[in-house]
């Protein structure tokens, strides 16, 4: 049992070092936080009063709901994805 153990641990220290380290560090994840609440922000910009069939609300149609808010909304996906394309500047060293 702990040959098998042994050989499981000496293949994964033989690995090359691109595949030990994670797709993202911490900056890219970070970034993704940002955007995630630049999004909400945006959502948050999209909330007011609404219409009832009684009652005509005019504030449905401003100009933060219609134009401000899912152009925040989307720049937060654009960031988004730029967090996610970004790639980790390596930090090996030379041998």
């Amino acid at each position: 049992m702990n040959k098998n153990l042994k050989n499981k641990t000496s293949n994964a220290d033989s690995l090359p070092e691109e595949r030990k380290n994670m797709a993202f560090d911490k900056i890219n994840f970070i970034l993704v936080a940002v955007g995630v609440v630049i999004i909400l922000i945006g959502f948050l910009l999209m909330i007011g009063p609404s219409s009832t069939e009684t009652h005509f609300e005019p504030d449905i149609f401003s100009v933060r709901r219609i134009k401000v808010a899912p152009v925040v909304c989307f720049l937060g996906f654009v960031f988004m994805i730029f967090a996610i394309l970004r790639k980790p500047k390596s930090t090996s060293t030379t041998k």
